[in-house]
């Protein structure tokens, strides 16, 4: 099964989330690291993601190969992330076949209504559950 973790700036959620599916998952999934920068992409292979790739074409091309793509809300939104996630990126992931896992962070001048206020470790745990 191919997971693709999705991060941008430091990468600091992706690692998290590499960390968490690593150590609990089988080892028959791959964990790609799909960063919009070189510090994302390289703090989740650390992690132990099983290879990376960085930047837009990476993205847009790797996301219509996994089964599932990890990662916070706003990689789906147009020039999130203080724009590091462009238009083709957030097309791409979002037109995607694969299962869409989206950590429901409230940033980047958007809130999901209906949601609690969850503790990260517990998304984190939520996600794991849910691949299983």
């Amino acid at each position: 099964m191919r997971i693709a973790i999705v991060d941008g700036q430091g990468g600091g959620i992706g690692k998290r989330i590499v960390e968490i599916l690593s150590r609990q998952l089988k080892l028959d999934h791959e964990l790609i690291a799909l960063g919009t920068n070189a510090l994302a992409t390289s703090n989740m292979i650390r992690a132990g993601a099983s290879i990376g790739a960085t930047g837009e074409n990476a993205i847009k091309v790797t996301s219509q190969k996994a089964d599932y793509i990890i990662g916070p809300i706003a990689i789906v939104m147009a020039d999130s992330m203080m724009g590091e996630i462009t238009p083709i990126m957030a097309s791409a992931i979002a037109s995607s076949s694969a299962k869409k896992i989206l950590i429901p962070l409230n940033k980047c001048n958007t809130a999901v209504v209906g949601t609690k206020s969850t503790k990260l470790n517990d998304l984190l745990e939520m996600i794991v559950e849910e691949i299983q």
